[in-house]
């Protein structure tokens, strides 16, 4: 097999593209190499892992590295199932450098080993996003009308939406084409904003890309199944099915998939009403998990989704089948939080109109709804009108006479008419600059920090996340990428210097992951077993761990973070840790001392966890030699 990477580099400026080649002495994916060429080029990385078309499931994932509009700092995201089609180019990297002139597609296809086919082609994507079924489904569908044609096989469509336009939390949309039709399976690079870099710093609105080139793919599975064999016991699928089964199907829960598992176990940590849930007795929610959860949306999901067996994979054969369905709808526990709960809506009916609308427009779901669940929440507290955000009503937010289904989907109404006013800039909303900066500007205006009401992580002068959705302490750590599950998000209370070095070590291992291409979904072998098949078949096990950890440290030492701007922060790692004393019983006593700590002074003792996590962080990632 040949140890060095093939990059293709296109300006789509012009449409001039070269073919450069990086070997194995330096980097070994998408992830080290991406990052090195956004350094040197502020190019957007678009790679494959070296199993891509391998039989390692899991393996196909479509990586995309760059500097990141929302984040304001290098950021890694990735989308299921996109790279087996990208394989067929015969490159493990795509970098986009320059910016065209006007919004355009890039076509890419390679036939039978023959050169690759570059055009940039101008397209007019503002009329296309509101024509057919709008946003990203109709820029699929007029990219794939375009040049389906010019294919022997199905291509693969990456598309961005108005949302990379006009805000910094665009994402890009991805579905498998099967036999010459598109799908519903929405795959998402959503975290990061990498929609609107696409757009906004290389004018690309759309990737096309395609071939017939048949590489040199691991596919020896008698190998694979002795590796396996002798690390578990078991056979490939056989490990792979035991760590995968949380995606699939859960016996024990009698649901599946991560919206599905998650919800079902939550009991009190239930995320609700831009967390004002954290506020309540474990009681009231409780009460709240029982009957808006199981008794209606987590009861909907499974009869209408897991019972008939509604369930996908991204686009590559996965025994996982992690993509659950109602329909065109696909069901993942955090844009069903987001654009659920936590905007106050329980109905599955309310929950698929706001994520449709939120996804057609090409919205970072996450982000995207934890930036309607508080702008909801100013709504609901008055501290802005219904004039000032461009949208005639208010949430119904009261719990008691709660109407699961009409206010469920009232606030998706009002949710769907917030995107429309954030993308038509109606009254005050311009978020082209990111929230912080908004928020600074009008909280002088009104006397009063909106912010506080806005959980996030910040990172340099305008950098934001809306974090993970679990009510733990790891979500909002100092990390030089967070948003991503670079992080521990475990239940359990963990001294902050602990938690920090833990964070850092789950770094490297999703970097593992993600720097060979590999779904974290199958992290339970991949991440341990996958260094050992690099030792294998490239004898370079060692040199790849290094530059994971040279890739940790590199990153960590362009780390920028804020300490918590907004209060709400501070109540939510404050609630967290009065709730594993009070319902958990959690017998540590430094759980004791810190939460004298924050009855003493509240600002002082977050202060002091956040920076006791960093110094964790800082002394785990340090580079040595």
């Amino acid at each position: 097999m040949n140890m060095f990477q093939r990059v293709l580099q296109v300006d789509p400026a012009n449409g001039f593209y070269k073919l450069k080649k990086y070997g194995f002495d330096r980097y070994f994916g998408p992830v080290d190499l991406g990052i090195h060429l956004a350094e040197e080029y502020q190019s957007l990385n678009f790679g494959v892992g070296v199993f891509a078309g391998s039989i390692f499931p899991g393996s196909n994932r479509l990586v995309v590295t760059g500097f990141s509009p929302c984040w304001q700092g290098y950021y890694i995201s990735s989308m299921g199932g996109a790279g087996l089609v990208f394989d067929n180019l015969g490159i493990n990297l795509l970098s986009l450098v320059g910016k065209a002139p006007v919004p355009s597609v890039l076509y890419l296809n390679r036939q039978h080993g023959e050169e690759i086919e570059v055009e940039v082609v101008p397209i007019d994507a503002e009329g296309v996003w509101t024509s057919g079924r709008r946003g990203v489904y109709a820029l699929t569908d007029q990219v794939y009308a375009m040049f389906a044609g010019r294919y022997a096989q199905d291509p693969r469509i990456l598309v961005t939406g108005p949302a990379a336009q006009q805000t910094d939390i665009g994402g890009i949309m991805s579905v498998p084409i099967r036999q010459g039709k598109i799908t519903t399976v929405d795959t998402w690079a959503g975290r990061g904003g990498f929609g609107s870099a696409m757009l906004q710093n290389h004018g690309v609105v759309a990737i096309i890309y395609g071939g017939t080139l048949v590489d040199e793919d691991f596919r020896d599975r008698k190998v694979a199944d002795d590796w396996f064999q002798n690390k578990y016991n078991l056979r490939l699928m056989e490990k792979d099915l035991e760590v995968t089964t949380k995606y699939r199907y859960d016996e024990k829960l009698q649901t599946g998939g991560t919206f599905g598992v998650n919800y079902a176990g939550m009991g009190g940590k239930i995320l609700a009403f831009n967390y004002r849930s954290i506020f309540w007795s474990e009681e009231q929610r409780q009460e709240l998990h029982q009957r808006f959860i199981i008794d209606h949306y987590l009861k909907q999901f499974n009869a209408e989704t897991i019972v008939p067996k509604q369930q996908s994979n991204c686009g590559e054969p996965c025994v996982a089948v992690c993509k659950k369905l109602h329909g065109k709808y696909k069901k993942d526990y955090e844009p069903y939080q987001t654009l659920g709960p936590l905007c106050g809506i329980f109905d599955q009916r309310a929950a698929e109109k706001l994520n449709h609308h939120c996804d057609a427009m090409g919205f970072d779901a996450i982000s995207g709804g934890g930036l309607l669940a508080w702008l909801m929440d100013l709504l609901d507290e008055g501290l802005l009108s219904p004039e000032e955000l461009g949208v005639k009503h208010k949430p119904r937010w009261q719990v008691s006479g709660f109407d699961l289904v009409n206010d469920s989907m009232h606030n998706a109404a009002l949710g769907c008419e917030l995107i429309d006013a954030i993308l038509e800039q109606r009254g005050l909303l311009d978020f082209r600059e990111g929230v912080r900066k908004w928020s600074r500007i009008h909280s002088r205006d009104k006397g009063v920090a909106l912010h506080d009401r806005l959980v996030y992580t910040a990172f340099g002068r305008r950098g934001w996340m809306v974090p993970n959705q679990y009510w733990v302490s790891g979500v909002l750590a100092p990390m030089a990428i967070m948003g991503k599950y670079y992080m521990i998000y475990s239940h359990d209370f963990i001294p902050p210097r602990t938690l920090g070095r833990m964070c850092a070590e789950r770094l490297k291992k999703e970097l593992i992951l993600d720097n060979l291409g590999t779904c974290r979904f199958h992290r339970g072998w991949a991440e341990e077993m996958l260094p050992e098949v690099i030792g294998s078949l490239y004898n370079c096990k060692e040199p790849f761990l290094r530059a994971i950890n040279v890739l940790a440290s590199r990153l960590n030492s362009g780390n920028s973070p804020i300490y918590w701007e907004s209060q709400r922060n501070v109540d939510f790692l404050h609630s967290f840790l009065q709730r594993k004393k009070t319902v958990d019983q959690e017998q540590d006593p430094r759980l004791g001392e810190w939460l004298e700590k924050f009855a003493a002074d509240e600002q002082e003792a977050a202060r002091e966890f956040w920076y006791q996590t960093l110094m964790g962080i800082d002394e785990s990632l340090r580079e040595f030699y």
